[in-house]
């Protein structure tokens, strides 16, 4: 459990280090992960404090590592995974580092801009390649049928034509020729062709289909507008010879000049992959090794230089139970660096609040994040998550009760329980299965409480089991209201439904466990489930309510404020439990008194038909009405209700005074105790020379002093506000709990509506294959819609009701949440950090 029942001890140290072992210190230190260090520099800028130029040293490195990453990625080239995370290197490394990665930097960079060159010339040849080729085959076939005896005059006029040959991307083909068209008003005729190959980007590695084209128009004036289009759709132009014996010769002086360019790009991109696997191996490794130099620097610059005493002063919260580590990682680091003047540290005094720090295991990790999700404790303050491990998944088995659906959601949970370190490799997870993953324990216990709660409310899928045989009989048929209900689309089906008398059919024993499997089938089960689980929300309402209240005794004791125990505890406890304890009790006691099996005793007043309504009773009783009269029955329950009613609600008015003004009250009286002491103590001669005083005592005896100065208008006013507000929300906060009652009934409803609406249509097939290949289809439209609605969807929402019940009617009754959590400098929460950001 370690310390899951409240926060850590923590304590303020303040170390003294060797500038020539502070960078081994603080490396040893992270690894350990045990101490949050404090800003001692907050004046100073950034680039101005001591190690900023080794930080900005460790972002180059980074830089230069990322970009050697992208272009192994970009080869495609994998990555493997690290075996074991290297510590932060030395000085003498870091600088080999530093030159390695400049000098491998500096050579990639210079085969890529090199490769960028070789492939824009390679794609561009082919380009040209093309457009030589194919405006090679059109103008050969218009000089044929120009220089042809019979050809007519328009086609020997063609040869004055002016032509432009270019490339353009396929996609853009359609607007160009249009433009072209409506500039040339239908005088602009085109010609194109498809390159097969893709042309690909040399800057950005993309591929694109392109498309050459020639355009023949007459006149200077076109001439002008087709090559602005042509820069317009970032078209490339190509230059093409007139003479036939000009273009062959550039054609093949083209083909010579790409294939000695494959050449090259070839041995160019080869020399570049194996420079790129040398780094390969060693890339994760000096990743983790950058980013820990990175860490170590900008810690460092929170210290303070004391140029006297030639040494870094460090200030940082730490939990008692870590203090050993502190003198370890000292030890260890003036070791490593060689150095004969030993760390030290020494523990301040402060009335600065620590931070909160629980230790938690993999288990109750969990339910910690659902706490610090709503706010972190104050210091020392109870720690919510540990009840919450019991109370949250029962009050989810409540609204969730089914035995099919839990133990749906236990499969899973724990499926992922026992293959999290398989999980936990994984590199790229989906975000929401992160979600569900980290919440793996807790699913597992909604799934157990859950087939627990399915198992009381005798539901399997909307469906009872009959495991211990059940106690209602039929004594007289007579007595029984049956009716048949015969269905329209088949009439020989009947369903049989029957309203439960417990006076003439009931065997007098209560079930041996949970709900009787007989009520699945009658037409009251509604009416008594409804009422059943009603109640049964407003009884561990109640019950969960006052035992927050009651942990906050325990917060009084260990603050040692055994005061407000009586003045806060005390009469918040007495209104609660003058008004929503005893209409527990009256629940209670209609359940023990009233009942169909008295109705046979004519001269007992306890019969069904006197069974009073709880909610008039309480109603009644605020408002200081009296009850109606029944013929043949009381209006009350008990002698003297009446009159004990009234005096519970004048004392519970009574205790809103006592909440408003006794802690504000005591509060005066003290500050007047503490004033006298301080004017004796003035008379007494008691001077210490202001030289042995350190400075931050006399700082932090200034904040407490100011602190304690709270006007008492303050104090009244926030006595006030708490008096209302819990006056108030004990009405609002019991009628929350009454969504564990509405969640389950709509839950059960939902289930069988499904039974009934889907699964059931395919049982009453009659042909023998036919129906078994539609009960196979069904089944599974029934399941998807079972896990995708009524285990997902309504597990999410029964998750988030309890959630609200635990933030909001259970934790405020003893939690302020008003602390800031622990944050420690770790080299471990630091990777773990850059790799949810690299995933994201």
């Amino acid at each position: 459990m370690g310390t899951l029942l409240r926060s850590e001890e923590m304590n303020l140290v303040q170390l003294f280090i060797q500038p020539e072992a502070a960078y081994h210190i603080v490396a040893e230190l992270g690894e350990m992960g045990c101490v949050q260090f404090k800003d001692l520099n907050e004046d100073v800028n950034l680039f101005q404090r001591e190690y900023s130029m080794q930080v900005k040293t460790a972002n180059e490195l980074e830089r230069q590592l990322k970009y050697i990453e992208a272009e192994i990625k970009k080869e495609d080239i994998p990555i493997p995974d690290i075996t074991s995370i290297p510590k932060a290197p030395n000085y003498s490394d870091i600088v080999n580092l530093e030159v390695y990665l400049d000098k491998t930097e500096r050579e990639i960079r210079e085969m890529s801009e090199s490769e960028m060159v070789l492939r824009q010339e390679y794609y561009q040849g082919i380009q040209q390649k093309h457009v030589l080729e194919k405006a090679q085959i059109f103008l050969n076939q218009q000089e044929e049928a120009v220089n042809s005896d019979d050809a007519p005059d328009h086609i020997r006029n063609s040869s004055q034509l002016g032509y432009v040959a270019g490339v353009i991307n396929k996609e853009k083909l359609f607007s160009f020729e249009r433009m072209l068209w409506r500039i040339g008003r239908g005088n602009i005729f085109i010609r194109n062709a498809d390159i097969e190959e893709p042309i690909e980007d040399p800057t950005s590695r993309s591929t694109s289909r392109k498309t050459s084209f020639i355009a023949f128009f007459q006149g200077e004036n076109l001439a002008n507008k087709i090559n602005k289009i042509c820069v317009g759709f970032h078209v490339t132009i190509v230059n093409v010879p007139v003479e036939w014996s000009s273009r062959e010769e550039r054609i093949k002086r083209l083909t010579k000049d790409i294939g000695d360019v494959k050449d090259l790009l070839d041995r160019s991109i080869d020399h570049k992959r194996k420079q790129l696997l040398s780094v390969v191996k060693e890339i994760q490794n000096w990743s983790i090794m950058v980013r820990k130099i990175k860490a170590i620097y900008t810690t460092m610059n929170l210290f303070s230089h004391d140029v006297s005493r030639k040494c870094l002063i460090a200030e940082g919260w730490i939990p008692t139970s870590d203090l050993y580590y502190i003198s370890t990682a000292l030890k260890d680091g003036s070791v490593a660096c060689g150095s004969s003047v030993q760390s030290f540290f020494n523990i301040l005094t402060t009335t600065q609040t620590p931070p909160t720090y629980n230790r938690a295991n993999k288990f109750t990790q969990g339910f910690q994040n659902l706490i610090e999700a709503y706010a972190f404790s104050s210091y020392r303050e109870l720690n919510p998550a540990l009840y919450t491990i019991v109370t949250f998944p029962f009050l989810f088995a409540i609204m969730f009760g089914d035995l099919g659906h839990g133990f749906i959601m236990l499969s899973f949970g724990l499926w992922m329980v026992l293959s999290e370190k398989k999980i936990m490799e994984q590199k790229n997870k989906n975000e929401i299965f992160s979600i569900f993953f980290g919440g793996r324990y807790i699913i597992v216990l909604m799934g157990i409480f859950s087939i627990y709660t399915g198992f009381i409310y005798n539901d399997l899928f909307s469906k009872s089991i009959n495991i211990f045989g059940s106690k209602w009989k039929i004594a007289n048929l007579t007595d029984l209201e049956l009716t048949f209900n015969f269905s329209s689309n088949e009439e020989n089906e009947a369903s049989l439904k029957y309203t439960l008398k417990p006076l003439s059919s009931y065997e007098g024993t209560p079930y041996i466990a949970g709900v009787d499997p007989v009520w699945q089938d009658a037409e009251n089960k509604i009416i008594f489930l409804n009422s059943f689980k009603m109640k049964l929300s407003i009884l561990f309402g109640v019950v969960h309510m006052i035992f927050g209240l009651s942990l906050s005794v325990v917060n009084f004791l260990h603050f040692r404020k055994p005061v407000h125990i009586v003045l806060d505890f005390l009469p918040k406890l007495l209104f609660f439990g003058f008004l929503f304890v005893y209409l527990l009790i009256m629940m209670i006691m209609k359940w023990a008194n009233y009942s169909a099996m008295n109705d046979d005793n004519i001269d007992t007043p306890y019969g069904s038909g006197c069974a009073p309504s709880v909610l008039i009773f309480f109603i009644g009783m605020i408002l200081f009405k009296a009850s109606e009269h029944v013929d043949g029955c009381n209006p009350y329950m008990f002698e003297g209700q009446e009159v004990l009613q009234h005096v519970f609600v004048v004392l519970a008015v009574l205790c809103i005074p006592w909440m408003l003004l006794g802690v504000p009250l005591y509060e005066m009286t003290v500050r007047k105790k503490k004033n006298v002491a301080v004017y004796q103590n003035d008379n007494v001669e008691n001077y210490v020379p202001l030289e042995i005083i350190p400075e931050s005592s006399v700082l932090n005896t200034h904040k407490e002093e100011e602190e304690e100065e709270e006007p008492m208008s303050e104090l009244v006013v926030h006595a006030a506000i708490h008096t209302i507000e819990f006056t108030l929300s004990t009405v609002s906060h019991t009628a929350s709990y009454l969504r564990l009652w509405a969640l389950s009934l709509a839950h059960a409803q939902l289930s069988e509506v499904l039974w009934q609406m889907v699964f059931k249509k395919a049982l009453v097939i009659n042909q023998l294959y036919v129906g078994g290949v539609f009960i196979y289809i069904i089944f599974f439209a029934w399941s998807s819609i079972t896990v995708g609605i009524l285990v997902l969807m309504e597990g999410l929402s029964a998750f988030l009701h309890t959630l609200r019940l635990h933030w909001v009617e259970f934790m405020t009754k003893f939690f302020e949440g008003q602390g800031y959590g622990f944050e420690p400098f770790s080299f471990k929460r630091l990777l773990d950090d850059n790799v949810e950001g690299e995933n994201e």
